[in-house]
């Protein structure tokens, strides 16, 4: 179920996690709109992706709460968070380089027939290949062969295929960790497109990026970490920008 314009599809509560004496994160908090593009930035060691792996299921948080559509869950694992409509994207992408674009993206969840559960079947091909061939084309993503292996593809189809399966999937929120990391200039155009276009479909963004051009682009708003605190919140456009870099480099002090 989605939810309704202006409510919270997550809400993260005073999020607390440290690794032995080392404090990744102290009392983060954040609330994302139904259909709204985070941008979460900050130098390295920021919490950034701590904090991403906390609310993907990867971590547990040693403090705080998470809600989804104004629900209190425990995410125990990236399974847990699938099942609540979060899907995530790392860096490293994920992806089976020997497999077809069509089995990446249904990869531990293929269609078989019988639908039974204990009864051996058969892979449903070609409604796979009809599924993904709908889904590339509403996102607008270009890939001559879908039965081509995924490493045989540019480093922007790569991403936009990781992107498609994460939205494929996600009913609430999508995770992007530095998803133009890497790219050229004309696949790194493509991928924010693709961003830009999630919300369409109903599913908010969280996007970790260092690019603050490429977060004025695509984001609604943007929250800056710094040390795993939460330093200030801004819309992130020019008038902001100066103040911005000031929290991410400590030069600025409070909220924006």
């Amino acid at each position: 179920m989605t939810s309704a314009p202006g409510e919270a599809v997550l809400e993260v509560e005073g999020a607390t996690k440290s690794f032995g004496a080392v404090a990744a994160l102290s009392d983060v908090s954040l609330r994302l709109g139904h259909g709204e593009i985070l941008a979460v930035v900050g130098d390295n060691g920021a919490g950034k992706s701590t904090l991403i792996k906390c609310v993907s299921g990867a971590h547990r948080l040693d403090r705080g709460r998470v809600r989804v559509n104004g629900d209190v869950v425990a995410l125990r694992s990236p399974i847990h968070a699938r099942q609540n409509g979060i899907e995530t994207v790392y860096q490293d992408l994920s992806l089976f380089d020997n497999l077809s674009v069509v089995a990446n993206l249904f990869a531990g969840r293929e269609l078989t027939s019988p639908r039974r559960t204990r009864v051996v079947g058969w892979l449903r091909n070609r409604a796979m290949t009809s599924q993904v061939a709908e889904i590339l084309a509403e996102l607008e993503v270009n890939v001559p062969n879908l039965h081509a292996p995924v490493g045989l593809l540019s480093g922007g189809q790569r991403q936009a295929i990781a992107v498609a399966r994460a939205v494929s999937f996600a009913t609430r929120l999508v995770i992007l960790d530095e998803p133009t990391a890497a790219l050229g200039v004309r696949e790194t155009r493509n991928v924010l497109r693709l961003v830009k276009r999630l919300p369409e479909r109903g599913v908010s963004v969280i996007i970790i990026s260092h690019n603050l051009e490429q977060v004025a682009e695509v984001a609604d708003r943007v929250m800056v970490l710094r040390r795993g605190v939460k330093v200030g919140e801004a819309p992130p456009d020019a008038e902001h920008h100066d103040r911005i870099v000031g929290l991410i480099v400590g030069a600025q002090t409070g909220p924006l």
